[in-house]
């Protein structure tokens, strides 16, 4: 299909754009972890499972193939599987509206497009894309943005622009890069993985008034950001506890403050272990208080003895006050 050319300069692919875009719903998305059997491939049910039990706990949307997602560890082929059983589970819940956002980034541009469509044809509603970095000393900022644009162009959902230092060799895109990328009709979002909660406010106030959606990417700082206007945030930590991230954000918008923010420090101190112990902390988490969660794929590797114990231990508050809330549904 021939893209057009809009007036601001950019393309609009497929006739896709602000106005015509069904916006993000604000809220709390999840991004999933990867499960493998045994044997080391997908492991089918029990990604089904989860993604079940995330739609039964009212989560606002499901991220694949981000950060804890392993996307790193899997293949093309993998990755479409991941999104296919996914999306069909979505649906199987009687939620079809629900947006599945696939993690795109790559170091080429031509990869990022063609994991881009790979998701559109697997089920994906949108794309979450991370800058590339691993050539940083070579790349401008207007050659990331250059990237960015080509992407927009080419892929057939929309874009979220993906902003984490940590997986990106230290690269940290600025508010003025994020607010020259919200133009594109098909940039629609960003996941602010930086904690930066300055930059969070001057992009939801460069964007006001338009349909481009400005996430939190912890739920450490839920209420940091709602309070700025953010639309929620896009939590790594909800695999473990979906009930407490959310009701965190329920609560301060019905003006429960004092609440929200008690709760808020629980699920920060949760957020904290998985933090420092990345994806593996969040399976092990899993796995230890759920039953379910299998091996990260090597080189990782679940910690082991006392260092394991203090680690689950990080995470057991939190789960108690899940489990309360669970059990008041």
């Amino acid at each position: 299909m021939t893209a057009s050319t809009e007036p601001n300069g950019f393309s609009n692919h497929n006739g896709s754009s602000h106005s015509s875009t069904t916006p993000l719903q604000p809220g709390l998305y999840v991004p999933t972890v990867a499960f493998f059997t045994p044997e080391d491939t997908i492991d089918e049910e029990t990604t089904a499972a989860h993604a079940k039990r995330l739609v039964e706990a009212g989560v606002t949307g499901i991220v694949t193939h981000g950060s804890n997602g392993e996307a790193v560890h899997l293949d093309h082929a993998e990755r479409q599987l991941v999104n296919r059983i996914t999306r069909s589970t979505i649906d199987a819940a009687g939620r079809s509206d629900m947006p599945l956002i696939v993690g795109c980034g790559s170091q080429s541009t031509r990869e990022t497009i063609q994991l881009c469509r790979e998701a559109a044809a697997s089920g994906g509603t949108h794309a979450l894309v991370l800058p590339p970095a691993y050539y940083g000393s070579l790349l401008s900022t207007d050659l990331i943005i250059g990237h960015f644009k080509e992407v927009a162009d080419a892929s057939p959902i929309p874009l979220l622009i993906y902003n984490f230092p940590g997986a990106c060799s230290g690269l940290d895109l600025s508010s003025d890069t994020i607010l020259a990328l919200a133009q594109h009709p098909n940039i629609v979002g960003v996941k602010l993985t930086c904690g930066n909660t300055g930059k969070l406010a001057r992009v939801v106030a460069g964007t006001r008034g338009t349909t481009f959606r400005t996430f939190g990417g912890s739920a450490d700082f839920a209420i940091q950001t709602l309070s700025v206007g953010g639309h929620g945030v896009i939590a790594g930590l909800a695999n473990v506890a979906p009930k407490a991230c959310a009701e965190v954000m329920r609560l301060w918008t019905e003006g429960k403050t004092e609440e929200a923010t008690l709760l808020q420090g629980v699920v920060a101190a949760g957020d904290w272990t998985a933090i420092k112990g990345g994806f593996v902390s969040v399976k092990a988490a899993l796995k230890r208080y759920y039953s379910y969660g299998g091996e990260p794929r090597k080189p990782c590797a679940y910690l082991e003895g006392k260092a394991l114990e203090a680690q689950m231990l990080g995470f057991s508050e939190l789960v108690e006050t899940e489990r309360k809330l669970e059990a008041l549904a």
